[in-house]
């Protein structure tokens, strides 16, 4: 071990549309939400991840908050490269070091992303002194996260359901078939949720308000196996101007997000009539993997495995399934031969 290697820290990143976390040592260090509070005047950042979220919706002209990454890619340099930087700052075993130690990352990206795109994240990582960055493919992650050996001459089918993006992708042989990448995740629910509100009750919400009944009550189907409560929803009236509340049930969110989930239906479909018959043999035995937040929508493994006929399976902790695979990669990383440089 050189003198390098003891002043060398090793971390993996999913950088996500909707949230980062970052591995360390093998451990989750930082789970936080991808927003950047900035200072109009100076440019200023004043606050990353759950601080710039509480600010989210409730800031006055000089302060905004920005998501710098949309549909799973950098948006916005210069407010990514903050948020990076701050976040790694945050993680225990290199806060309040007086040397800042070289990094070797190993950050994932979405499978649709072009190569301008792939610099972009590369640059961001190299500027907050990593001396080395690998880059991983998004399904590639979440195939790893899940459990599913990804070098065996077998197919896999897995879905990892983001914020920005939705990835569906075949692996095998430590490859990716064929994939597809839909740029209909988390966010766009949330939008059709505040949307639906809006023509159908003439309530205004927010962002965040919109997340919260997503979470709460969002269902992927009309008719769901347990009972959930409806929740009650504050924002403003369109007509009279005036704050009020309605309550909003499982059924109406199925309703208002129909119309995406079957747009991630038809890129299931489309993705299976892609896929080699040999590894079609192998997917009907092996099933279809569900990672990321949108796994947590009730009723969405079993809508879809209505729709292909295949046994369909929601990762254990699909929100951190990705995190997890990079990570598995970080360790691996002189075995894996399919980490981009």
């Amino acid at each position: 071990m050189g003198l390098f290697d003891m002043f060398t820290q090793e971390i993996a990143i999913d950088l996500g549309t909707a949230n980062t976390l970052i591995i360390h040592n093998n451990k989750i260090v930082i789970d936080q939400p991808s927003i950047v509070a900035i200072e109009r005047q100076s440019g200023k950042p004043i606050a990353v991840g759950e601080q710039a979220k509480h600010m989210q919706g409730k800031t006055h002209e000089d302060i905004r908050t920005i998501r710098p990454l949309k549909d799973g890619v950098i948006a916005d340099f210069h407010a990514s490269e903050h948020m990076i930087k701050e976040f790694i700052k945050q993680i225990p075993g290199i806060k309040g070091k007086l040397i800042q130690p070289a990094l070797k990352i190993v950050i994932c990206i979405p499978s649709g992303i072009t190569e301008v795109e792939k610099r972009a994240v590369r640059d961001s990582a190299q500027k907050v002194n990593a001396k080395e960055v690998r880059l991983i493919y998004e399904p590639m992650a979440a195939a790893i996260g899940v459990g599913i050996d990804v070098q065996k001459p077998e197919g896999n089918m897995i879905i990892d359901i983001g914020g920005g993006t939705t990835e569906i992708a075949v692996v095998a042989l430590g490859g990716i078939v064929c994939d597809k990448s839909v740029k209909i995740a988390g966010d766009v629910f949330t939008s059709d949720i505040a949307y639906y509100l809006r023509t159908h009750h003439n309530l205004y919400i927010g962002e965040r308000t919109a997340e919260r009944v997503k979470i709460e009550v969002g269902s992927a189907v009309e008719e769901l196996d347990v009972d959930i409560e409806d929740i009650p929803v504050q924002g403003r009236d369109l007509i009279t101007g005036k704050p009020k509340e309605i309550m909003v049930g499982y059924k109406e969110i199925a309703r208002a997000l129909d119309k995406s989930i079957i747009r991630i239906e038809d890129a299931v479909m489309e993705t299976l009539s892609l896929t080699p018959p040999e590894l079609a043999a192998d997917i009907y035995k092996t099933g279809i993997y569900l990672a990321g937040g949108g796994a947590l929508l009730r009723g969405l493994a079993d809508r879809l495995h209505r729709k292909t006929g295949l046994p369909v399976f929601v990762a254990e902790d699909p929100l951190r399934a990705v995190v997890r695979g990079t990570g598995i990669a970080l360790k691996n990383m002189d075995k894996f031969n399919f980490l981009i440089r």
